[in-house]
């Protein structure tokens, strides 16, 4: 039996399998606290997969207290708002999200998805992340939790992050083990709901003369809403590259079965069935999606089924499940990725004030972890199923209803639904909090017991007054 690091007094051994981006920002967490961790990614190499990705302020400070908010913003370009044409490139009606900065602080940024991942990633070492680990089954054994990858190997830890996606072999190998005791819920074995067959990519650079809205310095973000139940969108990038997605909507059983097994994870395979669907479909850039396809290479070409589900069970004794791995959601507000690396905040906030590596300690920091983001998962996605109705429902009613949200719902409403959302804004707890420089509200936010008392001893030895709300001041405006 291998182990890839030695018990530290009162640190637990960490081990996250997946290096998507939660399981990055844990990492990039767990390292500015100094607990051993090692992250195993299945892949054998870096795919630069996926198409235009956004950021709010639901997760912008996080990057402004760990330094790295000045090079997100430097291949990031803004937008605020959002148009929806037809098929035949009539406008439908336009999203706005009017005075972002001004009410949060911050502008909403978008960016090609790779752009991030490869940030991220350079913030871990080298020897803190191995490739080519895929997950068979886990164990616990002798007060430690236990990975066998199919290449034989086997390691050991006290915590164990399944931050492997949506068909995450951590949670089903948990799931198998609480299935035969009896003990878990029976809506946790039912799979995932019907979504969307979902192709994306991400262009080489190309000529803004030919797409002049290349040379703005915001995105100009666009949903066409075709026939059939296929839909698709494209937004520009920094770099004069342009982000596109194809979706198609399932609503037979049958047909959504037979795609999550054909389609079940991101990769370049099977593409050229879907790309003949839309090759001809207009884009509202100028010519057709084709061409925007025909310009990404076969390797940032990708295709996934996507689907949403909210597990119950996100931990049990020494597992913790994270990101799609508990709470899959639909693509169509941008808040997967946001709120897998809320979920890393909150976690390591949680093992930062963990007294010792007990699993007493374990499963009350995972409690701790469970109760303040079950909600706000849930919210993301009851969120997000109903922008996907919005953007790509095609049913008579979804119709009647994306014409009224489009047309007839006030600014001002739209304005009070966007400072709701965006007052939930987690932060590391560990760390001098980002200020909030907008007009809106702020939820307030557990605070940090340790660092508290750790801001105290450090006033008391200079021989000044403690300043022990400093850390949470920011976070507890209502």
């Amino acid at each position: 039996m291998l182990t890839y690091a030695e018990q530290t007094e009162n640190k637990p051994v960490v081990m996250i399998v997946g290096g998507g981006l939660g399981g990055l920002m844990l990492g990039i967490l767990l390292e500015r606290i100094n607990v051993p961790y090692h992250i195993f990614e299945r892949a054998t190499e870096i795919k630069p997969l996926g198409s235009a990705m956004s950021l709010s302020v639901n997760i912008m400070p996080v990057f402004e207290q760990l330094g790295l908010l000045d090079e997100l913003l430097s291949f990031s370009v803004s937008y605020n708002n959002s148009t929806m044409y037809d098929h035949k490139l009539n406008v439908l009606g336009t999203v706005s999200m009017k005075d972002q900065k001004q009410i949060c602080g911050y502008d909403k940024v978008i960016f090609a998805r790779p752009k991030l991942h490869a940030m991220m990633l350079r913030q871990i070492p080298t020897d803190k992340i191995t490739f080519g680990k895929r997950v068979l089954r886990t164990e616990e054994i002798d007060n430690k939790v236990l990975i066998h990858c199919s290449d034989n190997s086997t390691y050991s830890g006290d915590i164990l992050v399944g931050a492997d996606g949506a068909y995450s072999s951590v949670r089903q190998s948990l799931y198998k083990h609480l299935l035969e005791q009896g003990i878990l819920p029976k809506s946790d074995s039912e799979n995932l709901s019907l979504g969307y067959n979902c192709m994306v990519g991400v262009t080489d650079p190309l000529d803004p003369e030919k797409y002049p809205q290349l040379k703005d310095d915001f995105a100009h973000f666009t949903a066409i809403l075709g026939k059939q139940r296929l839909s698709w969108g494209v937004v520009n990038v920094p770099g004069n590259q342009i982000c596109w997605i194809l979706l198609v909507q399932f609503d037979n059983a049958d047909d959504a079965a037979e795609q999550r097994f054909r389609n079940s994870e991101w990769g370049p395979e099977s593409t050229d069935a879907m790309v003949k669907e839309f090759r001809d479909a207009l884009n509202p850039y100028g010519g057709t999606m084709g061409e925007l396809i025909d310009a990404t290479p076969k390797e940032r070409q990708s295709k996934v089924f996507l689907e949403e589900k909210l597990f119950e069970t996100w931990f049990h004794g020494r597992t913790v499940l994270v990101g799609d791995a508990c709470h899959k959601m639909i693509p169509a507000a941008g808040q997967g990725a946001i709120n897998a690396m809320q979920d890393a905040v909150i976690l390591a906030n949680c093992f930062y004030d963990m007294p010792d590596a007990s699993l007493k300690s374990i499963t009350a920091a995972f409690q701790d972890y469970f109760d303040q983001r079950y909600e706000h998962a849930k919210m993301q996605i009851d969120i997000s199923k109903f922008l996907g109705k919005v953007f790509a429902g095609q049913s008579f009613f979804e119709r009647i209803f994306r014409k009224m949200i489009l047309n007839y719902i006030p600014d001002w409403m739209n304005a009070r639904n966007n400072i709701k959302v965006a007052s939930y804004r987690p932060q590391i707890t560990w760390m001098p909090f980002a200020p909030n420089r907008g007009t809106g509200p702020i939820l307030p936010q557990k605070p940090c017991k340790r660092y508290q008392k750790e801001q105290a001893r450090r006033a008391e030895a200079q021989g000044s007054i403690p300043n022990t709300i400093s850390s949470t001041t920011s976070a507890s405006v209502v």
